[in-house]
Parts: structure tokens; C-alpha cells; sequence
């Protein structure tokens, strides 16, 4: 147990405020990897599914006529920010790239608030109901602070100021907002994939069942997903308590940590570029706030590809 818990003796010791990146690249690589990137992509498929957000991406075709190079792009942007910081060259070329591809758009800054609560909220939930521990006050605020950076370098404003807040904030807006909508559905039935892709192979016949198991009932009605069987719904909950449990008792925090070896994706097997991530938008004049972001040019060349 003191082996299980050495992470988190660890990140005791920090000061969030300060080692809020630290705090968050060890709850994603070496806490909690498994149950962080299920909470991720949960939380890309609900920002995904606001009726405004939602017929912005079926208009661009990127989720819905080019969904893994839209996922694997999302992903490595995500994968370079977290590792790298927001400090670091590849970390800022990311971030870059992001503030390039979203310029086009006019999108009102409730709704990229919305996207930040999703990633702020929807891990967090998962991992209070079925991490092999709760995440620490700590965790909540490193989670909170890294993703309120993320916001501020993107332009976006009126980010809560704490956790507790935020939470609040994001559920009012998912109450009034997640409604039903054809784009959101489909969005949905394109980008299933990606959660299908992390169901054991064994209970691969039931793949479509423990997914629509997994959304809540405001996002299965926005999507235009039926409500799976109660069987399915209730033995997955078993299943994943079960493991909670049996990783609390019997488990050990991973050896190596997540993504360390790099990753491959099925977009880009062997390298890629920042700059190849996502489209390519027909004007890239830089805004005032994207001259931190580009500072060095250490963050352009090839890389071996991650896998999100």
C-alpha cells in the first residue's frame, strides 16, 4: 500500500499554485493513465455535442469525413502541451498550432469555455466514481490551474477561479445548453470509434451497449443515442468498481510512465510535424497573442508519433 500511495505522498509535498504541471503530467502518466484518457476522450465527445459547437465541426467535415486524422490530431496537441508545458518549444508550437486552427471561426467565448469545463470536469467525475483512489485537493486544483493556463494563452476569459467554481459554471451551462441535435448525433456515430477502441477485446460484442453505458442521459438524448440495457449499464458499473478496487489493493503505480516510449497513431506511424496537425486554415497571420507562443524554434522538426 505505501508503494501504491507514493505518488500521491509526493504530490503532498507540492505547492499546486507552482507545480500545478507536474502535478497533472504525473495524475496523467502515472496515477490514473488509463481512467485520464477515457476521461479525456469522454470529455472531447461532450464538448463536441453543444448544438453551436456541434454544427461548426459537421460544417468543416473534420470529425465527421476525417475522424481518426481529426482524433489523432487533437490528441498529439493535447499529448505536446501536457508533456511539454506550455513553456518549452514544442509545448508553445502546439499551443500555436491550436490558436491557428481555431482563428477562423467566430466562436463566442462561452463556448470555449464549455470545451475547457469539459476537460476541466468530465476526467475529474470519472475518476471521483471509478479511479482506484479519489483525486486529491491537490489534483483538482493542478487539474484546474492547467487548464485555466491553457484558456488564458488562448484568448479565452472569465475562466472560474477555482475547481469548485468552474464545476458549478460548467454544469449550469451542460443544463441549458446540451440539447438535441442532428449534428451532435452525428459527430457521435463517427467518433464512436475512438471510445469502442478502449473496450477490452473480450467484451468486444458488447462495444456499442458499454458506450452509450458510459454517457450520462443529458448527452445520450443530445446525441441521439439510445439508453443501453440495464444489464449493460449496471454491469459495467460492477466491472469498473471492481477494478477501482482490485487496483487499490493488488495494483502498483506503473514502472514507466505513460507515453515514454512515444506513441504511434494510425494517422502518422513513424513522425510527424506540429505544423501538419489539424487543417490548414487559409489565413495564419499571427493574433498579438500568439508572439509568447512562438518564441525559439525548437519546437519544429519531426518526432516519433504518439498514440492517444
Amino acid at each position: 500500500m505505501r508503494r501504491r500511495h507514493a505518488n500521491l505522498t509526493r504530490i503532498r509535498t507540492l505547492d499546486p499554485e507552482r507545480d500545478w504541471l507536474d502535478i497533472y503530467q504525473t495524475m496523467l502518466r502515472l496515477e490514473f493513465p488509463w481512467d485520464m484518457k477515457l476521461g479525456l476522450n469522454l470529455a472531447f465527445n461532450r464538448s463536441f455535442s453543444i448544438p453551436a459547437i456541434a454544427a461548426v465541426h459537421t460544417a468543416t467535415g473534420e470529425l465527421t469525413e476525417r475522424t481518426q486524422k481529426r482524433v489523432d490530431d487533437t490528441g498529439l496537441l493535447m499529448y505536446e502541451m501536457v508533456l511539454n508545458g506550455f513553456d518549452q518549444p514544442r509545448g508553445r508550437e502546439a499551443l500555436r498550432r491550436v490558436n491557428q486552427i481555431h482563428r477562423p471561426y467566430d466562436i463566442p467565448n462561452e463556448d470555449y469555455l464549455y470545451v475547457l469545463g469539459c476537460l476541466v470536469v468530465i476526467p475529474t467525475r470519472w475518476l471521483q466514481r471509478y479511479g482506484w483512489r479519489r483525486p486529491c485537493c491537490h489534483e483538482r486544483r493542478a487539474t484546474h490551474l492547467f487548464y485555466r493556463e491553457l484558456g488564458r494563452r488562448m484568448g479565452i476569459t472569465d475562466i472560474p477561479g477555482t475547481y469548485e467554481e468552474f464545476e458549478t459554471w460548467f454544469d449550469a451551462y451542460d443544463a441549458a445548453h446540451l440539447t438535441p441535435n442532428d449534428d451532435a448525433a452525428a459527430i457521435e456515430r463517427a467518433t464512436r470509434s475512438l471510445l469502442l477502441g478502449r473496450i477490452p477485446r473480450p467484451l468486444a460484442p458488447l462495444g456499442d451497449g458499454l458506450v452509450s453505458a458510459m454517457y450520462d442521459g443529458r448527452l445520450r438524448r443530445a446525441t441521439r443515442v439510445g439508453a443501453p440495457a440495464w444489464p449493460v449499464r449496471a454491469g459495467l458499473h460492477v466491472a469498473l468498481t471492481l477494478r477501482a478496487r482490485l487496483q487499490r489493493w493488488l495494483g502498483a503505480p506503473p514502472k514507466t510512465p505513460l507515453f515514454a516510449a512515444g506513441i504511434r497513431t494510425k494517422t502518422y506511424p513513424d513522425a510527424y510535424e506540429i505544423s501538419e496537425l489539424g487543417p490548414q486554415p487559409s489565413a495564419t497571420a499571427d493574433r498579438p497573442g500568439d508572439q509568447q507562443e512562438k518564441c525559439g524554434n525548437g519546437g519544429h522538426g519531426r518526432v516519433d508519433a504518439p498514440s492517444w
